[in-house]
């Protein structure tokens, strides 16, 4: 007569895996080792005005577009987390394509995201344009391919009045033509150091410049710049520079030989944050 089957211990099994192998096997399977999925990471297109802020990144005892947009997660999802964005713009600058990510413990549907972010923006001048659902690998800042910044000047007598806080104004008309020949003299490869903050963090003055066009749009002078990076202030400092080419003040060589003088006593003017702004970013 076959005997009655003994008792199933427990010890080996696990509710999730189900039986793993005796304690000593260097397989077995504890719930301690369960392999932890990434969390879901999101990115975001942000458009802002940045007249309010003291840029992007958190500051001490001033408001910065990461702190809103952090606190606004938060509002919504109840979990604390840090944004990391493309461009660390300064204060003033405006985004008309900043990118964004941050992961979250909870898997979210990306338009629900976007959504309740703008909800929880308000009333701050910051817009959610995009959320995607993207790999854990994808980094905003490091991933980026190419940054891409438009500044914007009005040259015209009487000043702005729609547009306060968001172009430069100068008072006298620009030769843009001009300009922009100056522009195309310091494109490619260069020591960058005159038109680099004297504050600059970046390990060396040597950046690419792939971009730097002008162009007349009615009584705007548009200076459009692309690069994968850029120095602290370096597109303020261009345009800076080459509004005194516009004003006739420099010839457009002027714009050669400040670049190789490789002294920041040799730069223009620095532009006014008011008229730059972050379009999009490549990746």
């Amino acid at each position: 007569m076959r005997g009655r089957a003994p008792p199933v211990s427990l010890m080996g099994f696990n509710p999730l895996l189900g039986r793993v192998s005796k304690p000593g096997n260097r397989f077995a399977l504890f719930p301690e080792t369960l392999y932890n999925p990434p969390m879901p990471r999101y990115r975001l297109i942000l458009e802002y005005d940045g007249t309010p802020f003291a840029g992007w990144q958190r500051q001490a005892d001033l408001m910065s577009v990461q702190q809103a947009l952090e606190e606004a997660i938060a509002r919504f999802s109840g979990e604390t987390v840090v944004t990391h964005a493309a461009g660390r713009t300064d204060a003033g600058v405006h985004a008309l394509g900043q990118v964004a990510h941050f992961d979250l413990a909870r898997d979210w549907d990306a338009n629900r995201i976007r959504e309740a972010l703008n909800y929880h923006l308000k009333p701050q001048p910051v817009a959610v344009v995009e959320s995607t659902r993207v790999p854990d690998n994808f980094e905003a800042r490091f991933g980026a391919l190419a940054r891409h910044y438009e500044y914007r000047i009005l040259d015209r007598r009487a000043r702005p009045a729609l547009e306060t806080n968001r172009v430069w104004h100068v008072p006298v008309r620009l030769d843009a033509a001009a300009m922009h020949e100056g522009a195309q003299l310091v494109l490619g490869k260069h020591d960058f150091t005159t038109f680099r903050d004297s504050q600059c963090q970046a390990l060396t003055p040597v950046k690419t410049l792939d971009r730097l066009d002008v162009r007349r749009e009615a009584d705007h002078v548009v200076i459009t710049a692309g690069a994968r990076s850029f120095l602290h202030h370096q597109v303020r400092s261009l345009a800076g520079s080459l509004k005194l080419v516009g004003e006739g003040r420099w010839e457009p060589a002027e714009m050669r030989r400040a670049l190789e003088a490789r002294d920041r006593a040799r730069c223009g003017t620095l532009a006014p944050a008011a008229g730059l702004y972050l379009t999009h970013v490549d990746y």
